[in-house]
């Protein structure tokens, strides 16, 4: 089975490939808001894939169920909190008033602020 082993390895190159765009696209963003769309979506993407890889290249260790099965829990779990950690720095950045980028056409979120769709935290 050395063709497993060979996709395993393309994967982890392909999630490396994923991760280091993620570096870039966090030194080229504007602004903060979309520095974390962009490292949240790339490593996420990254850390899956590469996650995937390493079980495909170690795919003699299979009969060690509890290999497998950790690996899966640490995809859930990357899965389940990236998103939700980005979608927290972002609204924390943005009640903290942290400036958007001039190039910025529209801010949904202020207009849902100006028509009482969501409320502003408020200072304690």
């Amino acid at each position: 089975m050395e063709w497993i082993k060979w996709l395993g390895a393309v994967m982890l190159l392909m999630g490396a490939f994923s991760l280091l765009v993620s570096a870039i696209g966090l030194l080229r963003m504007p602004d903060v808001y979309n520095r974390v769309q962009t490292g949240t979506k790339a490593s996420t993407l990254g850390a899956i894939v590469s996650f995937i890889g390493v079980g495909l290249y170690q795919y003699e260790n299979w009969g060690d169920g509890n290999w497998v099965g950790r690996v899966l829990v640490l995809i859930i779990f990357i899965l389940l909190t990236n998103p939700v950690s980005s979608h927290v720095l972002m609204r924390a950045a943005y009640f903290m008033k942290v400036p958007l980028t001039k190039l910025t056409k529209t801010d949904k979120l202020k207009e849902d602020i100006n028509n009482n769709i969501v409320k502003e935290p408020e200072n304690e």
